[in-house]
């Protein structure tokens, strides 16, 4: 999509860096911001909007999602989607990730996360290189952890010397086998094969104590726990090059979320405690983690209509993933601008695209948003491929209204 005539958004709330959301214009030009700020004016040409008060804010980069599923990104305000290597054609070739890198054109920017190793076996390393040649913007472990620690540190070591970002996942597969659930009161009650939360925390542990070793860049794609957010604290207090995401179902939900053994709920990694809860929470505020992401990984009935123990994991989290994230700034947990960094800035950052932030020189992915616009979510309505959402029924506050990739209205 290329932009033909210069795009200038006035009467808008700009979402900005530090601070609250300050009244101003934006002014995008070939596909790319051009001036931001009070003192902007449209120019003869240009196409005008008025945004009628609604937020400007970065379009969402969505790191770490298991489908491409447009009409739930456009929906959710996503324009950037880093594509998890977990596709039945992993992406552990050159040939694949140069295919999902296009997937997405002409209307989502699509960023194919190569895979570590050859199949996702945790075994032989795959041709990092030539998949970042071909498009990777970073790498990744996929759902599950790699044991051995051998071809882990050979990994960080390739990575860094690609100054590549690495993205994990964090539980020990020794210690979880097939658990479901997180060991405790509720899944003692309910029967379900169940792990110690202590699997996220040696699984950081160890990737952590290589990444030292390395100097490579780590990212956790989830961290649930207290015990994985204080380690992941203590490794940037040192001034490691590390980063931590979670989802919405984490600072959302506890345990207790599965007691009717909805399948919905079924999730990888499981919900935890509320005391865990809670530590994700102070863990945002503080800025321990960097990322919200939405999981997105559509499941239909043939995965989700099982007994709870058989059920795939994961949630269709695309469209509520700006609207539970705004409940945090309604919430006093955190700031609009800190939202946002979440959101897009740190994602962006993350995967060295430059895109997330209302700067000039930056893509013009833009989203107008109604913060205060309520709705109900309805697994039967959804936009996305399949409804599999732990909230169904949920009120929530914040809409898209309008939507721009480059420049040019999507959705």
């Amino acid at each position: 999509m290329k932009q033909t005539a210069p795009l200038t958004l006035t009467n808008g709330r700009l979402v900005l860096a530090s601070g609250e959301p300050k009244t101003g214009t934006l002014r995008a030009v070939d596909g790319c911001i051009a001036a931001v700020g009070a003192d902007v004016t449209p120019e003869p040409g240009d196409t005008v909007i008025d945004a009628h008060g609604a937020l400007i804010a970065p379009g969402l980069v969505d790191l770490g999602v298991f489908a491409i599923d447009k009409p739930a990104f456009h929906f959710g305000g996503i324009t950037r989607a880093a594509l998890m290597p977990d596709q039945s054609l992993v992406l552990d070739k050159p040939a694949a990730v140069r295919f999902a890198a296009q997937s997405g054109k002409p209307d989502l920017w699509v960023h194919p996360l190569a895979a570590a190793t050859q199949g996702l076996a945790g075994k032989e390393l795959a041709e990092l290189a030539l998949m970042q040649g071909a498009g990777a913007r970073a790498v990744a472990t996929g759902r599950r952890w790699i044991g051995d620690s051998g071809t882990m540190h050979r990994l960080l070591a390739y990575c860094a010397m690609l100054d590549l970002t690495l993205v994990v996942h964090a539980e020990d597969g020794g210690l979880t086998g097939n658990a479901v659930a997180t060991a405790g009161e509720m899944a003692t009650r309910l029967g379900l094969p169940s792990a110690s939360a202590e699997a996220e925390a040696l699984a950081v542990a160890r990737d952590l104590a290589l990444a030292g070793l390395t100097g490579a860049r780590i990212h956790f794609r989830q961290v649930t726990t207290a015990r994985g957010l204080a380690l992941v604290r203590a490794a940037k207090s040192r001034g490691m090059a590390v980063s931590a995401g979670v989802t919405p179902a984490h600072f959302m939900l506890s345990d207790t979320a599965i007691g009717d053994f909805r399948t919905f709920t079924r999730l990888s990694p499981p919900l935890r405690s509320e005391a865990d809860r809670q530590a994700v929470l102070a863990a945002l505020a503080d800025g321990t983690i960097d990322v919200i992401a939405s999981g997105h990984d559509p499941r239909g009935p043939e995965d989700k209509r099982l007994p709870f123990a058989d059920a795939e994991p994961g949630m269709a989290g695309a469209e509520v993933l700006l609207p539970l994230t705004l409940g945090l700034v309604r919430d006093g947990v955190i700031d609009t601008a800190r939202a946002f960094q979440l959101l897009a800035a740190n994602p962006a950052r993350l995967l060295g695209v430059q895109a997330g932030r209302l700067e000039a020189g930056t893509e013009a992915d833009l989203a107008l948003i109604d913060p205060e616009r309520p709705w109900i979510v309805d697994s039967d309505k959804m936009a996305a491929a399949a409804g599999n959402t732990p909230f169904d029924k949920q009120g929530v506050q914040g809409r898209v209204t309008a939507l721009f990739k480059g420049g040019v209205a999507v959705g």
